[in-house]
């Protein structure tokens, strides 16, 4: 499903997200407001937006069931009241194991009606010195692509170190937008956060939309942030660097056609 018709405004919201599942929902309904205020008819909220605690194992107790609790209300909710949809970056969902979560990117329709998940399914590992972080020991992979279709086109989800891995967006066909909700390190981030998002845009020729954590974290990780949205070809369209806030931008259906026109690499992929 390709992109017709006319230009559809889409919005990432930024967040320096916190412990406190409620003083985090606090923050993100406002932007959300700004967001549906300036036109945007999708919202996506960062990775993480609920819930950023000082332990990776603090999202455990905030656990939701599939399909209830308080930010999966909360979103269901604000899509309905805004008649947007709206993306959760990441919710924390109880999977059978005890000691792990599945990290969820839930996606809600005007009606407040769920429309599509995606379990994050590559964990970020790093460690340089005293940085070390390991997704695996907390989260339970997920194990397929997702894709929803909008009235902009295929919508390819994705979240965070997902980006890393090209073949995860090569596996959803033809995309107009790609969307990554992140909490990039500031050390990863300044290092490849920029190249990698305006490569999967120029490999898939779609534009795409990151939103993303980013400022110094109450429990003292910094985030790298610039949340940006990226046209089809790799031009940085809209970037906030650090800090609470809005990024917006239309998915242009000519743009995206006179793109693939001038460079048809779509249809020349052999393997």
């Amino acid at each position: 499903m390709t992109c017709a018709g006319n230009p559809f405004r889409v919005a990432a919201i930024q967040m320096v997200s916190g412990g406190d599942v409620a003083a985090n929902l606090e923050v993100a309904q406002p932007l959300v407001a700004a967001a549906a205020a300036a036109g945007a008819r999708l919202v996506v909220l960062p990775e993480y937006f609920g819930i950023f605690g000082a332990r990776a194992e603090d999202k455990l107790a905030v656990r939701e069931a599939d399909g209830e609790g308080p930010q999966q209300a909360f979103l269901a909710g604000l899509a309905r009241s805004h008649g947007i949809w709206l993306v959760g970056g990441t919710v924390p969902v109880a999977c059978a194991d005890p000691v792990r979560v599945r990290s969820a990117c839930l996606v809600y329709g005007p009606d407040g009606t769920r429309v599509a998940r995606y379990d994050k399914v590559h964990l970020f590992s790093f460690t340089r010195g005293d940085e070390q972080y390991d997704e695996g020991r907390t989260i339970e992979a997920g194990d397929a692509p997702a894709t929803v279709d909008l009235p902009c086109g295929r919508v390819g989800l994705s979240v965070c170190y997902d980006l890393r891995f090209p073949e995860l967006y090569r596996g959803m066909g033809e995309l107009a937008l790609i969307l990554v909700p992140a909490a990039f390190t500031a050390t990863t981030g300044a290092a490849h956060w920029h190249l990698l998002l305006r490569a999967r845009a120029i490999e898939n020729q779609c534009y795409v939309l990151a939103a993303a954590q980013g400022g110094l974290h109450p429990n003292g990780r910094r985030t790298f942030g610039h949340s940006l949205f990226v046209d089809p070809w790799g031009a940085i369209i809209a970037e906030r660097d650090e800090g609470v806030g809005v990024v917006v931008g239309d998915v242009d259906p000519a743009r995206l056609a006179n793109v693939r026109a001038e460079l048809p690499a779509l249809k020349h992929r052999v393997l």
